[in-house]
């Protein structure tokens, strides 16, 4: 299930509008309406960006009187971030590795007798 939401999540965020979406949305809530403000779209288009991101679990909606603000789920990035940060400690012990085997290598590599040096 765990793979399945991660793939949601990236999937919805895949579109830079969705994504522009999502960053006004981390400064605080917003209705349909102010987040469909800054772009030459139809409000249908973005309740249906706004649904992808809803199933996603990226947001939600709850109603205030009459009105129905969208407010960012910021848990969703931690499922993200646990699986960006699991690959990036592998790259990084790779790269330390890379480092010792260098770091061990001596400075003068010289040739020996009867090779040429570079060209």
């Amino acid at each position: 299930m765990a793979a399945d939401a991660l793939s949601r999540v990236f999937s919805a965020l895949a579109d830079p509008t969705r994504r522009d979406m999502v960053a006004r949305l981390a400064l605080g809530d917003a209705t349909v309406n102010e987040l469909a403000a800054p772009y030459e779209v139809s409000l249908q288009a973005v309740s249906k960006h706004l649904k992808v991101l809803e199933d996603a679990g990226l947001v939600s909606r709850s109603r205030e009187a009459q009105r129905r603000p969208v407010h960012l789920e910021a848990q969703v990035f931690d499922l993200m971030t646990k699986w960006i940060e699991r690959y990036r400690r592998a790259a990084e012990q790779r790269y330390r590795r890379l480092d010792d085997v260098l770091a061990a290598m001596p400075d003068d590599v010289s040739p020996t007798p009867g090779q040429e040096g570079p060209s």
